[in-house]
C-alpha cells in the first residue's frame, strides 16, 4: 500500500500535468514581445470581436481582455461574440516602422462554454 506522502505526490504531479496541458497565453504577452513568439505555437482564448472574409483570406479578431489578435483560418468563421480557445502558430504579418501586426495561423479551435 502506498504511503500518504506518495499518494499526495502522485496527485500533485497529476495536477501539474493537467495545468500544463490547459495553459493559454495572454494576447498582451504576444503583442508586447512579438519576436519571442514569432514562429511559436500558442493557445489563446477569448471572445470573437469581429470577422473578415476577403477573396483570398479569412480571419477573425480574438479579444481576451488583455489585447486583440487576428486569427487566420481556412475553416468557417465563428460568430461574433463566440468564446473560443484557439491553438496555432504566431507569425508577423506586417511591419512598418514601429507598427507591427501579429497573426495566429489557426490549427484546431476548441469552443468553450460561456
Amino acid at each position: 500500500m502506498l504511503s500518504r506522502c506518495r499518494v499526495r505526490f502522485i496527485w500533485l504531479l497529476l495536477l501539474l500535468w493537467v495545468t500544463a496541458c490547459s495553459t493559454t497565453t495572454e494576447i498582451r504577452q504576444i503583442l508586447k514581445d512579438p519576436r519571442a513568439y514569432d514562429g511559436k505555437t500558442v493557445t489563446v482564448q477569448g471572445e470573437v470581436a469581429d470577422t473578415f472574409s476577403l477573396v483570398v483570406i479569412k480571419y477573425f479578431e480574438l479579444n481576451d481582455g488583455t489585447g486583440v489578435i487576428r486569427v487566420v483560418s481556412d475553416k468557417a468563421l465563428p460568430s461574433k461574440g463566440q468564446q473560443l480557445k484557439v491553438t496555432g502558430r504566431i507569425r508577423q504579418a506586417f511591419s512598418l516602422g514601429d507598427q507591427s501586426i501579429m497573426v495566429l495561423i489557426e490549427g484546431e479551435p476548441k469552443t468553450t462554454q460561456p
